[in-house]
């Protein structure tokens, strides 16, 4: 990584040299210098759809069934509107498998 000598910017690559964006600056990238380059591959995962009264694995916690009563429910987040908001949580009765969403 380079830093501008005049503004202290993170300086890119651009050309054969090293660039800031912000006020111009423009420095040779030296042969001898490393230069490292990270990547990451992101493998496509499962999204665990819950079918039926499936609810081992899943963390449970206290909370009323609105159909039977029971106190007891486990509960999943799902992401479903944009990332900058909130996740939605889902509750299933471990009792009778009712699914209910919380709202906050």
């Amino acid at each position: 990584m380079q830093f501008c000598t005049k503004c202290k910017s993170m300086m890119f690559p651009k050309d054969g040299n090293y660039q800031c964006r912000k006020c111009g600056n423009i420095i040779p990238i030296e042969n001898n210098a490393q230069n490292f380059v990270s990547t990451a591959k992101i493998d496509d995962h499962e999204v665990v759809v819950l079918e039926g009264e499936q609810t081992s694995g899943l963390p449970t916690t206290n909370a009323k069934c609105p159909e039977c009563g029971n106190n007891s429910a486990a509960w999943w987040l799902r992401q479903l509107r944009s990332a900058d908001e909130s996740e939605t949580r889902f509750l299933r009765c471990t009792k009778c498998g009712f699914t209910w969403r919380e709202y906050d």
